[in-house]
């Protein structure tokens, strides 16, 4: 592996994070225990993220994300009055005008892997499902355990379907994270191929999940994993998944145009 010096890199001279990828071994995924080891430190890195210190700058985002968590929360069948709800609306508009024409660098981007660009340290605090500092997300938190992907979740009012339990479409992306997860033992970054969901017994609100997923073999490009879904110890939902490991220009192809995409609308 050679450096080549490029203007465009954040630090010039060393390489970003996709291009280490690429020039790693075959990309071919392989069962448990015959990845090439530098490959597979880099592709569970998201999994350790989640454990890492907050920095000051890190802990207020997850504070700003934290209240608006809560916000959403409570606005979910609120019956709050409409003077109220105005004065909510105004406070909120001048919130948001702070943030007018100030960049977003999407870092997280790619959610099948452990890659953010030239980041020295994976970050994924824009995930929809993981990231501590994105509004939407609830967020979950990853941990392993004898390879087995376990991750914890709490999720408020705002995620209802059927009346007390979460909306089986969240349900379904909280398995896409876990095995997304879990499929990332396999040392090849792999995207969801198909994802299939079978709800066993209702998932309530407010009662932390225990998610576990692991991944269960290997043919060829696909990468085929399992999971489980419990609430105090009940069974809730399982999951099967099957995902598609890429190849290497597919990959730097859409580091590279999500790049691109930046640069258009900074430039807007």
């Amino acid at each position: 592996m050679t450096d080549s010096p490029d203007p465009t890199k954040e630090n010039p001279g060393q390489l970003t994070r996709a291009e280490v990828i690429a020039e790693l071994a075959d990309w071919e995924p392989r069962p448990i225990g015959e990845s090439d080891p530098e490959r597979l430190a880099i592709m569970t890195r998201r999994i350790r993220s989640g454990s890492m210190e907050l920095s000051p700058r890190r802990a207020g985002l997850k504070r700003l994300a934290d209240a608006s968590r809560l916000l959403t929360s409570r606005m979910a069948g609120t019956e709050a009055s409409d003077e109220v709800i105005a004065e909510a609306t105004a406070r909120l508009e001048e919130v948001a005008a702070l943030f007018e024409g100030i960049h977003q660098n999407l870092s997280y981007g790619f959610g099948e892997t452990s890659i953010t660009g030239s980041s020295p340290d994976p970050m994924f605090d824009s995930s929809p499902i993981l990231g501590v500092a994105n509004p939407i997300a609830p967020p979950m938190t990853l941990t392993e355990e004898d390879g087995v992907i376990v991750a914890t979740v709490t999720m408020s009012k705002a995620y209802e379907g059927p009346p007390g339990c979460v909306h089986g479409g969240y349900v379904a992306a909280l398995f896409d994270e876990v095995l997304g997860a879990a499929q990332s033992h396999s040392g090849a970054p792999g995207m969801t191929g198909t994802l299939s969901i079978r709800y066993e017994s209702p998932t309530p609100l407010e009662t932390e999940l225990r998610f576990e997923g692991r991944m269960i073999g290997v043919e060829r490009r696909k990468i085929f994993t399992e999971g489980r879904c419990y609430a105090n110890g009940v069974l809730t939902a399982r999951a099967e998944g099957t995902f598609i490991s890429l190849k290497p220009g597919t990959f730097v192809e859409l580091i590279n145009e999500r790049k691109r995409a930046q640069e258009d609308h900074r430039g807007d």
